[in-house]
């Protein structure tokens, strides 16, 4: 039995010391000497005095609220810790006369295994992680983890630390730990992304702040350009980082303000000719630049956390808008606001939605949901599928937008009770003059109709588009070759100009019959 108790704890070291070198540690201690005292008097207290300084010696670990930097790391670290420990690396390559280098590594994929394998298979993937790392390392440097995916490599004092040298390490770093893992879930292959900064590279005086802060800075470059990328901190990249930052600030105050709401785009039905519906599209009205394009603003409020304040602000005033042109007599059937998987994972959207719909007095139908085919690709089951099964219940049009693009199977379609298919522009541009791509379209369209699902074109730009289109069965047209989008009160402008064109074109095609 003991030798059996001896290997286990062996085998979860790193588990029972991370354990007991936690923060809630420091809560229990009080309350263990006063049960210690009330048990067995001072002689037990005293026991708990020397016991308890021993058991972090013999796990490894240093007593709460100490790190000595030259002995070897806990498996997690905090911020603060990891500053420290940059700080200490910097003065040691200072007073050597030599460099140091900060890489930051990110498991790209941890947080989906996670939450399909659970927390254990998680943790045992960042133990293998951690350990792969240490085995590609001199023994002077210091690695950790510093989050729930992401790891903290710091390169002792060392002459030669040149780009070529630093890009050879990340390559062995990121090869080591790509390569695939077994755990007690399976098999798990997950994708690398690395930044990292040498101290040369810097301004004089910089501290471990500044050199996490550079390694960050790369890795988020890294992030943004696909899979397993490794980039080097740049000069350019602090320019950029900057002007992102002054992007998050301005954006968050633009959507405070009222400065991003929604202009619509109207859809053309093919057979009546009649409005069929409006796309909801986000404009920042910026007092200086004018008209900023969501291709500029979108990302900065995702990684500012504020989708889903976007989402209700976009969602407030196309439903106000879609009240308004009711009650001018307007006909527009239909208001579609996109949603991100972002949102889509809100467990209480649809109760949301619902409200917003009973504070209008609309009726669910009068409402579409466009969702990226991406989205319905890579989220077969969840909140996420939940929630669009529960509106498409509650009476909302589901569309999948920019179809053809994100690999959705027919099975999910069905899944996911989706209502229209709206084609990517990518099938649409030049389809009245390219045979290949007419004949794509076609499939596309043929798909849909023996699923019984609508159709809707996007980024039709010409009129010998929008004509062919309807020749092929699509059932519905948008883009700029009919309007741009525009804002409410404009929209309600052009519907009416639209619907007397309509009239005045068939007046004088019954005139002409009957002549």
């Amino acid at each position: 039995m003991r030798p059996m108790l001896r290997v286990a704890l062996m085998r979860h070291h790193a588990r029972i010391a991370r354990w007991l070198h936690g923060s809630h540690m420091l809560a229990f201690l009080p309350a263990l000497a006063l049960a210690g005292f009330w048990i067995g008097g001072e002689v037990l207290l005293i026991f708990i005095a020397i016991g308890v300084p021993l058991t972090y010696a013999l796990t490894g670990q240093d007593a709460p609220g100490t790190l000595d930097p030259d002995r070897p790391l806990p498996d997690l670290v905090d911020l603060a810790t990891a500053t420290a420990l940059a700080d200490h690396m910097i003065a040691r390559a200072t007073g050597a006369k030599l460099g140091t280098a900060c890489f930051l590594v990110e498991a790209e994929g941890l947080d989906v295994i996670r939450r399909r394998a659970g927390d254990m298979v998680a943790q045992d993937l960042q133990e293998t992680l951690l350990q792969r790392l240490r085995g590609q390392l001199r023994r002077g440097d210091r690695v950790a983890r510093i989050g729930d995916s992401r790891f903290l490599v710091l390169l002792s004092p060392s002459l030669r630390l040149d780009l070529e040298a630093l890009l050879l390490m990340a390559n062995r770093m990121q090869r080591a730990l790509e390569d695939p893992a077994e755990t007690e879930g399976g098999t798990h292959f997950l994708s690398v992304a690395v930044g990292f900064c040498a101290s040369s590279r810097l301004r004089d005086h910089a501290g471990g702040a500044q050199l996490i802060d550079a390694a960050a800075t790369a890795l988020t470059e890294a992030l943004a350009n696909g899979p397993s990328a490794v980039r080097a901190w740049s000069e350019s990249m602090r320019v950029q980082r900057r002007a992102r930052k002054t992007l998050l600030e301005e954006v968050e105050r633009a959507l405070a303000k009222g400065q991003i709401r929604p202009w619509f785009q109207p859809q053309l039905c093919t057979s009546t000719g009649a409005i069929s519906g409006v796309e909801a599209l986000a404009r920042w009205l910026h007092p200086e630049r004018g008209i900023v394009p969501p291709v500029e603003f979108l990302t900065a409020l995702e990684e500012a956390g504020q989708l889903d304040r976007l989402s209700e602000v976009m969602l407030d005033h196309s439903l106000s808008a879609l009240r308004r042109w009711d009650e001018t007599g307007l006909a527009i059937p239909r208001v579609s606001v996109n949603f991100s998987d972002v949102e889509l994972r809100n467990p209480r959207l649809v109760t949301r939605l619902k409200w917003e719909l009973d504070r209008f007095g609309l009726p669910a139908s009068r409402l579409g949901v466009e969702v990226l085919e991406t989205v319905i690709a890579d989220a077969p089951e969840g909140v996420v599928a939940r929630n669009i099964t529960a509106l498409s219940q509650l009476g909302c049009q589901i569309d999948l937008d920019d179809f053809g693009t994100g690999h959705a199977s027919i099975t999910a379609l069905r899944r996911f009770a989706v209502h229209r298919l709206k084609i990517d522009r990518s099938f649409v541009t030049r389809v009245d003059r390219d045979e290949e791509q007419r004949r794509m379209l076609a499939a596309v369209l043929g798909l849909a109709d023996r699923l019984g699902l609508e159709t809707v074109a996007e980024g039709v730009e010409s009129v010998a588009e929008h004509a062919l289109l309807a020749q092929l069965g699509c059932d519905h047209v948008q883009g700029f070759g009919i309007a741009r989008p525009m804002p409410a009160d404009q929209l309600a402008d052009w519907a009416r100009g639209y619907a007397e064109r309509v009239a005045a074109a068939q007046n004088i095609g019954r005139s002409t019959g009957t002549a």
